[in-house]
């Protein structure tokens, strides 16, 4: 048998790390990597999971959900029952929210202030 690989990080190109760090942090409650910087900040979860911000020049936002500049990947979170009032907290936060929403009540695809979508899922 092969071994089985542990996912431990997540790291987004972005234009503004500290930034972005600071709305996942708000939206997760992850704790701030003490060696972050101007160029990649991080935030790491009690079990260790860490999600990374590089600095990237030129950074041009995914365009969801039309492909011009393709998404590359989308993180998902579960937010409880109430998708509604998770939504409306990351909007707070400086979430965006696309017009096309296909997922019903089931989950919602918003974006991050440096334009990646993320869903929202009830548990």
């Amino acid at each position: 048998m092969s071994p089985q690989m542990e996912l431990v990080a997540i790291t987004l190109d972005c234009p503004d790390p500290a930034a972005l760090a600071a709305f996942y942090q708000q939206a997760t409650g992850f704790e701030p990597h003490p060696k972050s910087d101007a160029d990649f900040a991080g935030l790491t979860r009690a079990d260790g999971l860490f999600i990374g911000f590089q600095r990237v020049e030129d950074y041009r936002a995914p365009s969801w959900p039309d492909q011009v500049v393709p998404q590359q990947l989308h993180l998902c979170f579960a937010v409880g029952e109430d998708l509604d009032e998770a939504e409306a907290r990351l909007l707070e936060l400086g979430a965006g929210k696309p017009d096309l929403q296909a997922g019903g009540d089931k989950w919602r695809v918003l974006t991050d202030p440096a334009g990646h979508p993320f869903c929202i899922t009830t548990r």
